[in-house]
């Protein structure tokens, strides 16, 4: 019986003992260590390193006339080499790779500040393909220009090239894995809705939350408006921001199931479709998402007063990259939607939304 290390030289080429000068463009089999006294001590060459024309001269300064080195075979490829090949066929829009292999692994960085959409299930057959892996960041994550999104490579220092290509085979009928799209700024109306706060017997503190999530995301607070718990007046202050430009409406208060918590009335009785009242994520669950034509309205529950992150923080970038939100979309998020309230808030460096 072979033992492993045979049985994977069987399977990913063969060792061959040649003289230096000849291994120009060759893999090494093995780590080459340097000792400079008082210097240095360590590998000079590793293993998988290929060999070019510049490397034979020191090569043979640290005694070596010979080198065993890995015959590669046409359906195989080096790990650096399916790297490359492994990151073109990952990459979507709004991501590149960072510099050259190290060791067989790529990194894919972010080319602009957007909303990272990792392709799970097409990143899940990925994976499954044995001596090819990706790990990515949390799908729907917020994030900057430069920053590393996933990472790539090749297993084993030399792979079936049959396994790289039935990667791409995967990113061609599902989809490219790793993008970044570009949020629009939006043009928002926003309505704060509630007897209390339009007659003035509590201050309103809604109005600076929200903006605060506006401006975060470059967008424009294109009108604010107060509003009782009056469906028509609700129904005539939205009717209004549309005409004035909005291209996102965002309702406050008013969500809850008390008689006079009439705002999804109001934003029914202006033809809304689409409307889906009520989401999985705590605290959020009286979330309300709608669309008046191609114009999307969010309706935020009283716990946006009342806590820094909220089901609006999962959502409203993905608005923003364009995404079309129903009850699948808000259903999805209940696996990871309990927020903990820590003590001292990280998101998004947290679990909170992170199915």
């Amino acid at each position: 019986m072979c033992d492993l290390p045979q049985l994977e030289q069987k399977k990913r080429g063969s060792v061959k003992k040649i003289p230096v000068a000849d291994a120009v463009g060759m893999v090494l089999g093995h780590d080459i260590t340097e000792i400079r006294r008082d210097e240095f001590k360590g590998s000079a060459f590793k293993r998988g390193h290929i060999v070019k024309k510049e490397d034979i001269g020191h090569l043979q300064r640290l005694g070596k006339e010979y080198l065993f080195v890995i015959d590669i075979g046409d359906d195989e490829m080096h790990e650096d080499v399916a790297a490359h090949a492994l990151s073109a066929a990952l990459m979507g829009e709004g991501v590149a790779v960072q510099g050259e292999p190290n060791e067989g692994k790529i990194n894919i960085v972010s080319e602009r500040d957007g909303l990272l959409r990792i392709n799970t299930d097409a990143l899940l057959e990925f994976n499954l393909l044995g001596d090819v892996m990706c790990a990515t960041l949390h799908n729907n994550t917020m994030v900057k220009k430069g920053q590393i999104v996933a990472a790539t490579r090749a297993i084993p220092l030399i792979v079936k090239r049959r396994v790289i290509e039935d990667a791409a085979i995967i990113t061609k009928h599902s989809g490219k894995i790793v993008e970044v799209q570009k949020l629009r700024a939006p043009r928002v109306g926003l309505v704060i809705t509630g007897n209390e706060v339009y007659y003035g017997r509590i201050q309103d503190t809604f109005a600076s939350i929200i903006k605060k999530k506006i401006t975060d995301f470059n967008g424009e607070i294109l009108g604010l408006y107060y509003a009782p718990d009056n469906e028509q007046m609700i129904a005539d202050r939205l009717k209004e921001l549309i005409e004035a430009g909005a291209d996102l409406l965002i309702t406050t208060g008013g969500m809850s199931v008390d008689p006079d918590d009439v705002t999804r009335f109001a934003i029914r009785s202006l033809g809304a479709t689409e409307m889906t009242y009520g989401s999985p994520v705590l605290p959020g669950a009286m979330f309300l998402v709608a669309y008046i034509h191609t114009i999307p309205i969010l309706g935020v529950p009283a716990c946006g007063m009342y806590h820094k992150t909220t089901v609006l923080d999962l959502i409203f970038p993905r608005i923003l990259a364009g995404e079309k939100i129903g009850r699948r979309e808000l259903a999805g998020l209940g696996h990871g939607g309990l927020c903990l309230h820590c003590s001292e808030c990280r998101y998004p460096v947290c679990p909170f939304g992170k199915g």
